[in-house]
This record gives structure tokens, C-alpha cells and sequence, in this order.
């Protein structure tokens, strides 16, 4: 289990993380969201031991991620902004990934090329999708405990996202791996992750897994008044039906409004992008009106 707990880290008078806490169960695919500058890169340098928080702890299993070597061989990365030797090929790069990864496979990097077919010659010469199926290609085979991602499928075409996802779906369900991804394609997150975090100006607002946080906020759709008393969170209304995002149990709130006899009404999920926006609505981060 990766645990971060009270991590504060500041850049000069700018507090990049504040006394943050954080918790990635093992075998889960955790999904990191946030708006732009809310501190999800600054997570992930802590978490593969590049950052040193100023205050708080950063551990996997119980054991410190900072200089330590044999927790960091555990860990696979793809940043969003990949790095290769200028003139490496995909083959040297594979060696360079053997040295630093004892439990590199191989077998399993022959296999892969049937799936990514990567011409030869200088990485740093492939288009920006193949550069990130080449990351994807000796990533995986470094076989990690906990795999981080940031944007991992930004700039990867349809056929091929659907191909990368479900690779690392099998080895989450095959080995146990432990994923994390930052990312803001929310509709992709919410098909893959168990588990979401969503931060805000160095902070946690919300951690849970998937299915509480989709059955404790509610969108209803009615014709006639709500009920009160309900939490609601956010309103709008289109001709006669009013559309209502409501905190609460789906039951409990479907109970109360039925009670209230509307004309018409209907109960649904909200999507991971619809919580997202109305989480974040509670500190100021709404879509706002603006006339040009």
C-alpha cells in the first residue's frame, strides 16, 4: 500500500502541497484528478522518490520511497514528458532499463512487439504517439509492483489506447499491480479505476472508491418542487423539468422525493466528470457565464 501522510512541500513562498494525505490500496487502480496546478505532478515525484517533502512521509509497504533503492526498483513511471538518450534505439534503451530493473523480462519484450511494431532507428525520431507506446513497451516489462502514470495515453490513437488500457488491466488482474493515474480524460478513468482522489490547491478534497462516491451524490430529473430538508448542491431548470445534483444515498434521496408526488422524476448516477465539477463547485471551481 502506497501512503503519503501530513506531506507538505513548498517552492520558494508557493506551497505546492499542503499537509496532504493520501492512500493507494494495493492491487487497485487509482485514478489522481485535479484542475491544472492543483499539485498532481508534485504527488507523483514524491511517490517515485525524486521530491523530498519538506514535511510528512511518503512509504510503500512501510518503507520510506526516498533514497531508497530496493523500494524504487518496485516502481515503474511513464511521465507525461518522456526522456530517451538522444540517439538511443528502442534495443538500447532496453538494455539501459535491464541494468537498473534485475526483474526485466525479457520474454515478455519480445511478445510485446507484436503488439506496438516500432520501426528501428533513434527513438527521439518517432512521432509523440509512438515515443509513448516505446514507454509503454520497456515500462511493463520492468514487471513493477506499483505502476504511476501521468497523462499515459495523451497522443496514442483510439485502436492503440483501447490496446494499452486493456495490457494494463490484464496485468493488474494477473499479477496484482498496483496503477495510478493522473490524467484528465475523466470518461477513460471512470471505465478503468476502482479508486479516485481528487486534490485541490495541494489538498485532498475526496478520496474513496468509485462505487461510494457515485451512491452517496445523486442527479435528480422532476417536474414539481423538491422535497426539502435534501442537500442540493447544484440546480437547474429547462422549461418545466428541473435537473437537481443532490448529496445522499440514491435510495434515501428517491424516497423523499417520491413522497412528494411530482409529476415526474427519475434518479441517476452521476459520472466521474460530473462529481469532479461539482466537488470542486464547493471551492470556487465552477463554470462560470462569461459574455464576449
Amino acid at each position: 500500500m502506497f501512503e503519503l501522510k501530513n506531506v507538505t512541500k513548498t517552492f520558494g513562498g508557493f506551497t505546492a502541497l499542503d499537509d496532504l494525505n493520501m492512500t493507494v490500496p494495493n492491487g487497485t487502480v487509482y485514478g489522481l484528478v485535479g484542475p491544472n496546478g492543483a499539485g498532481k505532478t508534485t504527488v507523483i515525484r514524491h511517490m517515485l522518490g525524486v521530491y523530498r517533502p519538506d514535511r510528512g512521509t511518503i512509504q510503500l509497504d512501510g518503507q520510506d520511497v526516498y533514497e531508497n533503492v530496493a523500494v524504487k526498483a518496485r516502481i515503474g513511471s511513464i511521465p507525461d514528458d518522456i526522456f530517451y538518450f538522444p540517439s538511443a534505439t528502442l534495443e538500447e534503451m532496453r538494455k539501459f532499463y535491464r541494468g537498473i530493473y534485475p526483474q526485466f523480462d525479457d520474454q515478455l519484450f519480445e511478445k510485446l512487439k507484436e503488439i506496438f511494431q516500432l520501426p528501428h532507428g533513434p527513438i527521439r525520431r518517432f512521432s509523440k504517439g509512438m515515443q509513448k507506446q516505446a514507454a509503454f513497451h520497456l515500462t511493463v516489462c520492468t514487471r513493477p509492483e506499483v505502476l504511476i502514470l501521468d497523462e499515459p495515453v495523451d497522443g496514442l490513437d483510439p485502436v492503440m489506447r483501447r490496446q494499452v488500457w486493456s495490457l494494463l488491466l490484464s496485468d493488474v488482474a494477473q499479477r496484482g499491480t498496483t496503477v495510478l493515474i493522473s490524467s484528465h480524460n475523466l470518461r477513460e478513468l471512470e471505465d478503468i479505476c476502482d479508486h479516485v482522489g481528487i486534490m485541490d490547491h495541494g489538498k485532498m478534497l475526496i478520496e474513496r472508491s468509485l462505487a461510494d462516491m457515485q451512491g452517496s451524490t445523486v442527479k435528480v430529473q422532476l417536474v414539481g418542487e423538491p422535497p426539502k430538508g435534501l442537500n442540493i448542491l447544484h440546480e437547474s431548470v429547462s422549461g418545466r423539468l428541473k435537473t437537481l445534483v443532490i448529496r445522499g444515498e440514491a435510495q434515501a434521496v428517491e424516497a423523499a422525493v417520491a413522497a412528494e408526488n411530482p409529476a415526474y422524476f427519475d434518479v441517476l448516477p452521476l459520472s466521474l466528470e460530473e462529481i469532479f465539477i461539482y466537488e470542486l463547485g464547493g471551492v470556487n471551481y465552477e463554470v462560470k457565464n462569461i459574455v464576449l
